[in-house]
């Protein structure tokens, strides 16, 4: 190589604050000055001559290596890998030299940070965004965590919720995680054989647990062997929990899963917090609206049934009491004929019997607190033969032998579930008959309510038949009237899911999932970390188990 295009290059290259390379024409290193040479973490300009750089050549040097993009004159953006050290953002100009065209001179500066800083000041503004405009927790924090990702190339992230006992942890919002069913199952079992669960630290003593290679550590640990196939999909190093604070309180914890070569500095923290704090928004907004609802649908109940119950209800027994009478004067043998009497005794003491037996009814669906009370099974029991008496339509009910240890509070939610897709059954379906199933089956409630009518639209109503590539019923996604938006929303308070399908033929299939809380045992002799970890802190799953707990 000639000397001759470089003239006064030592001179200039010792006092530019900007890295300076020149490449030759396939765009491999030629001279470095010091100022590049730890912009790109060589120990010396040597080391890095005849490497391949991550600059683009300029137009002048296309011809030299086909298929390269032409560089325009303006700021381009290279990213490259450095030997040791994180991963590195370069903005660079490059222009050949008029003395030697296949020579390319390339000054370039580090923007890693400020570009890490714009692009989580962007997730921010998104997350505000997301709080604002998606339609339930879950899907919020889907995206708060998908936010993170694509800021700072995590691997993955998670979100985990409190309830609101404080004692029980749902797994609400992720990104980057492959869905797998197993996946609560396999963490308990890691927790039972000893493992560590360092999120549970975070929710006790409030502050971000940094555990630097934390996948090595898991590998290495025979306790975590049950998810050692899975977790090795995912492409991580280290491992951050931090707490989802709320008006001084713990809301749940955000897990951060970081690539290999990531950094975890003060500004990745201080990020993570920013964004752990925009979900534990999104949390208690989510919870005070919950109990306003609540609250709202538990007055609006209770005012019904008291206005059923002293009004219509009395007035109906009143007409039983008067067909008694009517049937005590036929007894005499006065004036009126005994047979008519009595006949006409006995139609209107059914009738009222019956219309009384249905206003009841319809009294334990609006409050069916008292019912619930004995259990879940009972309670729709009744609700079953309540509408077979009323709509004449044919319901075959199974429950599986758990059902009715069901907590108090999500039995409701559940019945409200089945009641609505009854309902929907009754004023839609055109349906003959109908199947309930419920279930309870590792660590989750399960129904499924079936019916033999004809189909459900997206906006509601129903329709012919759709089918996938399979020739199955395809499932029905989107926006399904208020009935259907109350059910979705009761499912995924708990974390579960809800999925429809239906076929002409088929009829139509609800099917909801919902998590079972899972006490975690206290730590096991000789565990790590055993000792600081809460011993009585719960997990619940969702469909998405994918949403791990490391």
């Amino acid at each position: 190589m000639s000397a001759s295009p470089l003239v006064g290059w030592d001179d200039i290259a010792a006092v530019a604050p900007d890295g300076l390379a020149v490449l030759d024409c396939v765009g491999r290193f030629v001279r470095l000055n010091p100022a590049a040479a730890a912009l790109l973490r060589a120990d010396t300009e040597g080391d890095l001559i005849g490497a391949p750089s991550p600059f683009t050549l300029v137009e002048g040097a296309a011809e030299c290596r086909a298929g390269l993009l032409e560089v325009r004159s303006d700021e381009q953006v290279a990213h490259w890998e450095p030997a040791r050290g994180p991963r590195r953002e370069f903005a660079y100009r490059a222009r050949s030299l008029p003395a030697d065209p296949k020579l390319t001179v390339v000054s370039f500066r580090d923007v890693t940070d400020e570009w890490h800083r714009q692009r989580r000041i962007a997730a921010i503004a998104r997350t505000s965004i997301a709080l604002a405009s998606e339609g339930s927790l879950g899907s919020t924090l889907d995206a708060v965590a998908q936010q993170i990702v694509q800021a700072d190339g995590l691997a993955g992230v998670q979100i985990l919720t409190l309830d609101s006992t404080g004692r029980e942890l749902r797994l609400m919002g992720s990104a980057g995680l492959r869905h797998w069913d197993a996946f609560l199952d396999r963490l308990l079992e890691c927790r039972d054989r000893g493992a560590r669960l360092c999120m549970l630290d975070t929710l006790k003593e409030r502050r971000p647990i940094v555990v630097p290679h934390r996948w090595a550590q898991i590998l290495e640990d025979p306790a975590w062997e049950p998810l050692h196939a899975y977790l090795g999909e995912l492409n991580w190093d280290s491992f951050v929990s931090v707490p989802l604070m709320a008006r001084g309180r713990p809301e749940g914890v955000l897990n951060a899963y970081f690539a290999p070569g990531q950094e975890i500095g003060s500004r990745t923290l201080e990020f993570l917090a920013a964004m752990a704090e925009q979900a534990a928004l999104a949390v208690d907004y989510a919870t005070l609206l919950q109990r306003e609802r609540e609250g709202a649908r538990r007055n609006e109940r209770q005012r019904l049934a008291r206005d059923l119950h002293d009004s219509i209800v009395q007035q109906v027994f009143s007409i039983g009491m008067q067909a008694n009478a009517v049937g005590v004067l036929g007894a005499r043998d006065e004036a009126v004929p005994a047979e008519a009497v009595r006949a006409f005794a006995d139609e209107v003491g059914t009738l009222s019997r019956t219309v009384l037996a249905d206003l009841r009814a319809m009294v334990h669906e609006l409050r069916p607190a008292s019912s619930l009370r004995l259990g879940l099974e009972d309670a729709v029991t009744t609700l079953v033969k309540s509408t077979e008496n009323r709509t004449g339509l044919s319901i075959r009910l199974e429950c599986g032998q758990q059902v009715d240890t069901v907590e108090p509070e999500l039995a409701e939610d559940m019945y409200r579930i089945v009641g609505e897709a009854i309902h929907n059954v009754v004023k839609h379906a055109e349906a003959t008959t109908v199947t309930i199933r419920l279930a309870v089956h590792d660590h989750t409630l399960t129904a499924a309510i079936r019916d033999d009518g004809r189909g459900v639209t997206e906006s509601g109503g129903r329709r012919a038949a759709q089918e996938n590539e399979d020739g199955e019923a395809a499932t029905v996604t989107g926006h399904h009237g208020y009935g259907l938006r109350t059910m979705r929303e009761r499912t995924e308070r708990w974390g579960g899911t809800m999925r429809i399908r239906s076929g002409a033929r088929s009829g139509t299939t609800v099917r909801v999932v919902i998590p079972l809380p899972v006490r975690v045992p206290e730590s096991p002799p000789g565990s790590e970390g055993s000792g600081s970890i809460p011993s009585a802190v719960p997990l619940r799953g969702t469909e998405n188990p994918a949403r791990s707990g490391s």
